[in-house]
């Protein structure tokens, strides 16, 4: 086994999840840290920092270092990463790991840039950058080599990405950034209009969670005098400032997503569009990919079929797509060379 360990990180907004050579995953904790207000000092970072949130005292501040799948916060993020790898290598580590790490397709030469810099810092000897949409279709076992056509769809919680890959390489490929955050925030505003009551992130993405839904099905909510189906909403009173809770409809929370859940949908049809008419030929055959946290969204694949009248599948494992990707495309760097990127 070589002494210099290979590392692929998918450091996204919701989830971080790490890839070590001949081991697979090793770590899947929420990028969330929690450091000191007076002296930057690192007290949390993944469960435990989530656990922290919007529950801090004045000296602490628990924070999502990342926004929208780019960095929100260099210092915290660099900080973040060095656990990352002191955690998979051990902390007096003398011989500095090689690291692959995932930046969104859409992502800016200077947004790119700011994660090299902070994966140098925080200890690595060589930093390599791959876009997610391509990690996510290797992890999902798509034959990105073959001479044809496969749409991936990458949904995560700060930015969802569609790509078309043939010959090793990204054809098409668009992103926007709306995608699970955008969602919890739809349904915490929802709250906030129709019913006065505020809830934080976490209750939001709880009921995103329990009881969301791209849409109904309409098999099992025919007939007469069916109930709607109802959640309890624990939170604040907008104006009398005092504890509350509401009962929701899973209808009300499905009317809250639409809109953001069409602008994604959007961007899937903006990239069909666009693509060879042999490459729509193989897609209509294979069908669309789904990967990432938000792709879980109950009956999201079956809105997505039919709003674009290709069939869609959720991958399997479809959260640690991407960190596979890493993996895969770590061990063999000279065969993905097209898709890879080192300063």
């Amino acid at each position: 086994m070589a002494l210099i360990k290979k590392i692929g990180i998918d450091l996204g907004t919701a989830n971080s999840v790490v890839y070590v050579q001949d081991k697979g995953i090793v770590l899947q904790e929420p990028t969330v840290v929690a450091v000191t207000v007076d002296d930057n000092k690192v007290v949390a970072v993944g469960n435990e920092a989530k656990e922290m949130l919007g529950r801090t005292p004045e000296s602490i501040v628990a924070s999502r270092p990342m926004r929208d799948g780019v960095i929100a916060d260099y210092v915290v993020t660099e900080a973040m990463l060095r656990y990352f790898i002191q955690k998979v290598v051990g902390k007096g580590f003398w011989l500095r790991p090689e690291v692959m790490i995932c930046v969104p397709a859409g992502c800016t030469q200077v947004e790119k840039r700011a994660v090299e810099d902070a994966t140098y810092s925080a200890g690595a000897k060589e930093v390599y950058v791959i876009h997610e949409p391509f990690a996510a279709a290797l992890g999902a076992g798509i034959p990105v080599g073959e001479a044809s056509g496969n749409m991936i769809v990458d949904m995560g919680g700060g930015s969802a990405e569609a790509a078309v890959v043939s010959l090793g390489g990204v054809v098409v490929s668009k992103s926007v950034r709306v995608a699970g955050n955008a969602l919890d925030d739809a349904i915490a505003q929802m709250l906030r209009k129709k019913h006065g009551l505020v809830i934080g992130d976490q209750t939001a993405e709880r009921i995103k969670l329990e009881m969301g839904r791209a849409m109904g099905d309409p098999e099992t909510e025919s007939g007469e005098g069916k109930k709607p189906k109802m959640i309890k909403v624990k939170g604040r009173d907008s104006i009398q400032g005092l504890p509350r809770s509401v009962e929701i409809t899973v209808e009300e929370l499905e009317e809250a997503m639409r809109s953001r859940l069409m602008q994604m949908v959007g961007m899937i049809k903006a990239v069909l569009e666009e693509i060879p008419p042999e490459l729509a030929s193989d897609i209509i055959d294979k069908g669309i990919v789904m990967s990432g946290g938000t792709s879980l969204l109950r009956n999201f694949d079956k809105l997505l079929t039919q709003e674009t009248g290709v069939p869609c599948h959720v991958a399997e494992e479809a959260i640690l797509c991407v960190a596979k990707g890493t993996g895969i495309a770590l061990d063999n760097l000279e065969l993905y060379k097209r898709a890879i990127s080192k300063r």
